[in-house]
């Protein structure tokens, strides 16, 4: 089992970023506009491209699953120090890429590692259709407060009185999440691991 990677969100607000991806490549297209909706300058390579091109970039994401461009991409990420990821071929890049569900500033990403993309797919589906309109302005609300209770208690010494009082504001909110499995997966013996049907 590769072990999991830690995660992290990068802010990326004025950032160089490449996407490395036909015209056409849907996972490029949505990753382009995932980059710029977090504020980074994204620049598109959908053909050949020169080492000095990704000069001086941040963090590079490359769609096709062409194991001589990845490897290139690494050796050029050791060197000049940017992050990478090879979509689907996370053995070249440092970056893995994240399921994310999300409303207003929320943001939840979602990683298997590689190892189960449907059921990540899956857990994202399940947040995305909780994480409706009404948990968007819920959320507005409590940003407001938050700005509110800043400016009534604006000494760090008053830190409790804020942290009080949205502890309070947020006050019967609850999250209930259950899953459940496919029939294979539930063995007579339960000490029994089951075997993926083929």
């Amino acid at each position: 089992m590769r072990k999991p990677f830690f995660p992290v969100g990068l802010n990326l607000e004025g950032r160089r970023c490449i996407v490395i991806g036909d015209d056409d490549d849907r996972e490029a297209i949505e990753k382009s506009a995932a980059l710029r909706e977090s504020g980074a300058e994204v620049v598109r390579i959908t053909g050949s491209f020169a080492d000095e091109d990704l000069s001086g970039v941040f963090f590079v994401v490359s769609t096709p699953s062409d194991a001589q461009l990845s490897a290139r991409l690494r050796r050029l990420a050791d060197r000049d120090r940017f992050l990478l990821c090879c979509i689907d071929q996370p053995k070249y890049g440092f970056v893995a890429m994240t399921a994310i569900a999300k409303a207003g500033p929320v943001r939840i990403a979602i990683s298997t590692a590689g190892l189960a993309p449907r059921v990540g797919k899956a857990i994202k589906s399940s947040l995305q259709r909780a994480m409706d309109a009404k948990f968007a302005r819920f959320v507005e609300v409590l940003a407001g407060a938050r700005a509110r209770e800043q400016r009534r208690h604006p000494e760090p010494h008053e830190a409790p009185l804020r942290r009080r009082a949205m502890i309070e504001a947020a006050h019967g909110f609850e999250a209930d999440v259950r899953f459940r499995y496919p029939d294979w997966f539930e063995p007579v013996d339960k000490d029994t691991a089951p075997e993926c049907p083929p």
